[in-house]
């Protein structure tokens, strides 16, 4: 079944065109918007306008959201590593460069085609053929630790665990420069950057409450070494928060990063940010034991590293 939204025009899009208020509104880029108008399933006052049509307060856009046309995920025999493995979960410890699950540009070599070959489609149902056993997710060049869900009741346990917090994940990444503090935390919303809605955005005021905990581990000539504790999931949280306060995680060119020599010399070892997601922590959803995982640093991580202390 189709979902439909329905959102009415603000005060502050008074005489915007419609594809570029349908854009606000819905959270999608201004061409899709377009797209969407011109086939008939993004109206205005119920009825189909052009794109470039001005839209008032008041003034209501109804999106008919076409149904998700991903090919089914096929399993592919892509070596991943298993750190913990039993009847309803695993923890997995993905690679840098490796998407989660299929997307336009990305239906091949994901994560989850891997896992439906490992785990021989052993995975939960809950988010359909395209991210079966999905709980939680990180970006495609963060390496690190996600948690699979094998049954609809562990994916249910787990993702209230999310939800409420009380799901632990500490990061370890390198940024540029050095905080002012060696401890301490960033409070900003997280929500999709006005401008490009591609893009999150730390502070916007349609966002949603993101915090950040930061903590010196090691500093360098010109970069420091992290650990980051998240208390809220938001997309791009950590990237998001640090570009806020000055400090870009090397080689993190979509918000900041990548623009130092050191970084555009190492730019095929970093192949985007140096983020890694070391430690996972949760409550077992069948035995109710606490259970915590430490995937350590991956080669990458360390050779970049190595090169900083040498500076």
């Amino acid at each position: 079944m189709k979902e439909r939204k329905t959102a009415a025009v603000t005060p502050e899009l008074d005489g915007s065109r419609l594809d570029l208020a349908a854009s606000s509104l819905f959270g999608i880029t201004r061409s899709a918007a377009s797209q969407y108008i011109e086939d008939g399933v993004l109206t205005l006052c119920g009825k189909t306008s052009k794109k470039n049509v001005r839209v008032t307060p008041g003034d209501v856009l109804t999106f008919d959201v076409p149904e998700l046309k991903a090919p089914d995920a096929l399993p592919e025999n892509i070596p991943v590593r298993i750190v913990y493995e039993d009847d309803m979960l695993a923890v997995v410890d993905k690679p840098k460069g490796m998407v989660v699950h299929p997307a336009p540009g990305n239906y091949e070599g994901t994560l989850v085609s891997a896992l439906l070959y490992q785990m021989r489609g052993r995975l939960s149902g809950i988010n359909g053929v395209e991210r079966p056993g999905i709980v939680h997710r990180i970006d495609k060049d963060t390496s690190g630790l996600l948690i699979v869900a094998k049954t609809d009741e562990a994916h249910i346990a787990l993702a209230s665990q999310i939800k409420d917090h009380s799901f632990s994940r500490v990061y370890e990444g390198v940024i540029v420069g050095r905080t002012r503090e060696d401890r301490g935390s960033v409070n900003k919303t997280v929500g999709r950057n006005p401008k490009d809605r591609k893009k999150m955005a730390a502070g916007v005021t349609d966002g949603r409450e993101a915090l950040t905990d930061y903590e010196l581990i090691e500093a360098y000539n010109g970069f420091s070494r992290m650990r980051f504790t998240l208390h809220t999931g938001r997309t791009h949280q950590i990237r998001v928060h640090m570009s806020s306060i000055g400090h870009p995680l090397m080689g993190d060119t979509v918000y900041g990063g990548g623009r130092t020599p050191v970084e555009k010399k190492y730019a095929d070892l970093l192949r985007g940010q140096c983020l890694h997601a070391r430690y996972i922590g949760f409550v077992h959803p069948g035995t109710g034991e606490y259970m915590e995982f430490d995937a350590g640093v991956p080669d990458y991580f360390v050779k970049i590293t190595e090169v900083l202390k040498n500076l």
